[in-house]
């Protein structure tokens, strides 16, 4: 998990976190082949980078994510960012929905 994170390079400000999206499993039944262009994105994904969190009313309020938490984001959620040729979003924690366990 933190070879991923030194790998970023990119530290995230506040309450914003790197996500590497993780790679959809797809079996289809009769032989038939989608085109990647075709695939929806995957909503799950690890967190590679986090912030230290956000500032509310003068004081820190510290992350609930850290790096290597697989979670659940939004379809739509995030800006898609690449960081030696690898896809990665870039997100606020709000747009997290859950952390897989």
């Amino acid at each position: 998990m933190a070879d991923t994170a030194t790998k970023v390079k990119i530290q995230p400000l506040g309450d914003r976190v790197i996500v590497k999206p993780l790679e959809q499993k797809e079996v289809k039944k009769g032989g038939i082949i989608i085109p990647e262009t075709a695939k929806e994105k995957p909503q799950e994904g690890e967190i590679v980078a986090a912030g230290k969190g956000r500032t509310e009313d003068g004081k820190l309020v510290p992350m609930e994510l850290k790096v290597g938490d697989k979670v659940l984001y939004g379809k739509y959620s995030g800006t898609e960012i690449k960081i030696n040729d690898e896809e990665y979003l870039i997100m606020k924690e709000e747009d997290v929905l859950g952390i897989i366990k």
